[in-house]
């Protein structure tokens, strides 16, 4: 049986895909507004009850009875909070996820590894004001990973680096290709029970010193205390994760301090990550469960696979960030999301909660989801409320400076000045409303999807084949595909896919996926076809045919077929799946059982 976790074999084909620029639902900017008697909060300071004055799509003024344009539209702010919108400084972008992340209020997305042409092309056209809908994104775009290294599982080729005399080549490449700041990959897994290749200590600190050489911040991944100590040592500007093997030493957190480096915690995905995920709890809070749709909740709902060798433990990183506080390194407030337990946009409302509980007070938890990731990534236009900042704000019911779940219960949100519509978004249909309106894909009309004879894995629906393994999962699983001659039904070319499937892990699977999207894991309409049909031929086994439907979250639907010696066609249907297909992100044809070597043909892919 194929359990829960490997809803990660979804993740192990995820890159980033663009966002739609039409995607938020947003009024009129009017020209200008005032926000009467509310409690604000300035990014840094609580200013009390105050006034505040927006014109066009800047903060004009900030005062008690402010004098507004008789045209001003006046917005009733008493016995409510107004803080600046929020920035996350971890996650990573696909998708949907900037217009998701708007409509919990989080205005702003730190980036720390996603497709960088995708990257490219969403900062150009919020250069040219086109992104005004959704939330604004930044982005390391390609991280800084070893060979077979973290950030190199998720099916899509990336640039790697072995030595430091690579650095500045390597740094350069990046930046040419839009990445905003560098991200570096140090981390070997061994927290989590895995074995990770990963950079040696002279290869990140050439790294770091190449990115400073150009005037960039370098931020480091770590797994553990030991790389937290060579990260700071090697310049590092801050972490984009805290560790959880161990409790702080009074070392690191002087070090830290000295070196004068931030600190982005993930609590929630750490959280995740040790077994005490909180994600659930979102998910079952009325302020924010109108606007979660289901794939985020069943996201929200699950956790890492606890491995066999893990010494994660989430106290660990409770007791670092309170040390960190005392010790006044700046603390940044990210999410890490998607990952398993995590969401973008509702998760940032739990990462403060969880801030909070490891001793930050509200004020200094809101001023890590604004002013501080805002100065630390040089945005100079966000992350406080004053005279000539970006009118980026929040509006929430309650005083969220006496309790922090008060962000929860949001009444208005402004991007710019323009205030966000959330009511198209209720009712948990955020993604799946337009998965279902979506056109069908080009090419799909005949449905021949691939049959091989270029001698290439050709599709003609959605971006392509890629091989897919459970080393995502920590697992030891190869796997490779290759178009070889003899096909069937006489004809002259299949898709050979081959590997060994490795018996560490419960859930284990290698195989190749079909990325039926317009880019990798976005959803394809594909509701006009009933059937799955395909050839195929092997060794005798029991392979597992995976779709992967948007909205039934990252958990994959299963069905068994058996490959002997000749070639045979298989006929499923999406019914059999328990979905209409509209949402398909993706079909993997894999070895889920049995470990060993094996060695399946696949051909004529077609959806009738």
């Amino acid at each position: 049986m194929v359990k829960q976790s490997v809803l990660l074999v979804i993740l192990a084909a995820v890159v980033a895909t663009a966002p739609h620029a039409d995607a938020g639902a947003q009024t009129t900017r009017p020209a200008a507004f005032v926000i009467r008697g509310a409690r604000v909060f300035d990014g840094e300071t609580d200013r009390g009850v105050r006034d505040v004055l927006v014109t066009g799509d800047r903060v004009a003024a900030v005062g008690r009875a402010i004098r507004a344009p008789a045209n001003a539209l006046e917005i009733d702010g008493r016995g409510k909070t107004l803080m600046p919108g929020l920035i996350d400084a971890h996650t990573h972008v696909y998708g949907d996820a900037l217009r998701v992340a708007l409509v919990f209020g989080s205005t702003t997305q730190l980036d720390q590894f996603t497709d960088a042409k995708m990257a490219a092309d969403v900062h150009a056209k919020q250069a040219r004001g086109e992104m005004a809908d959704v939330a604004d994104l930044f982005s390391a775009g390609t991280l800084v990973t070893s060979p077979k290294g973290h950030g190199t599982e998720y099916g899509m080729a990336i640039p790697t680096i072995t030595s430091p005399n690579e650095a500045q080549d390597f740094v350069d490449a990046r930046l040419a290709e839009g990445s905003q700041w560098i991200k570096v990959v140090y981390d070997d897994g061994k927290t989590y029970g895995m074995s990770i290749p990963t950079i040696d200590k002279a290869t990140m600190k050439a790294v770091i010193d190449a990115a400073h050489k150009r005037g960039k911040l370098a931020v480091v991944h770590i797994g553990d205390l030991a790389g937290a100590h060579d990260a700071i040592e090697s310049g590092a500007d801050g972490l984009v994760h805290l560790f959880v093997d161990t409790p702080s030493d009074a070392a690191f957190i002087e070090l830290a301090a000295k070196h004068h480096a931030f600190v982005i915690p993930t609590l929630s995905v750490l959280a995740s990550v040790a077994g005490s995920g909180s994600g659930a709890l979102l998910v079952g809070d009325p302020k924010l469960s109108p606007w979660i749709g289901q794939s985020a909740a069943t996201n929200l709902k699950t956790s890492f696979p606890r491995r066999t060798g893990s010494v994660a433990r989430y106290a660990n990183a409770v007791e670092t960030v309170r040390a960190l506080k005392a010790a006044g390194v700046p603390i940044l407030a990210g999410t890490d999301a998607p990952n398993p337990g995590t969401w973008h946009g509702v998760s940032m409302h739990g990462e403060l909660q969880l801030l909070v509980d490891a001793g930050l007070s509200p004020a200094e938890a809101l001023a890590a989801a604004t002013s501080v990731p805002a100065a630390k990534f040089r945005l100079a236009d966000r992350g406080r409320i004053a005279v000539g900042q970006r009118a980026d704000l929040l509006l929430v019911n309650g005083d969220a400076l006496a309790d922090i779940r008060a962000t929860r219960d949001i009444a208005y949100i402004w991007k710019r000045g323009v205030a966000v519509n959330r009511a198209p978004e209720r009712e948990g249909v955020l993604t799946e409303s337009r998965a279902a309106s979506e056109p069908a894909p080009d090419g799909l009309s005949a449905g021949d999807v691939s049959d091989f004879e270029s001698g290439r894995p050709d599709t003609k629906v959605g971006v392509g084949w890629v091989v897919t393994t459970d080393a995502f999962a920590g697992g030891k699983s190869v796997g490779t595909m290759t178009v070889v001659d003899s096909g069937a039904n006489g004809s002259t070319k299949s898709l050979s896919i081959s590997g060994t499937l490795d018996g560490g892990l419960p859930f284990g699977w290698s195989g190749a996926m079909l990325l039926t999207g317009k880019t990798p894991m976005q959803p394809a309409n594909l509701s006009s076809k009933k059937e799955i049909r395909f050839w195929a031929r092997g060794d005798g086994q029991t392979y597992t045919l995976m779709v992967f439907s948007q909205g039934r979250g990252r958990q994959p639907l299963t069905r068994p077929f058996t490959a002997r010696a000749e070639w045979k066609e298989y006929v499923m249907t999406f019914a059999d799946f328990g979905v209409d297909g509209h949402d398909i992100q993706g079909l993997a044809w894999t070895l889920t059982g049995t470990p060993g070597k094996f060695t399946l043909l696949v051909d004529d892919v077609r959806l009738r």
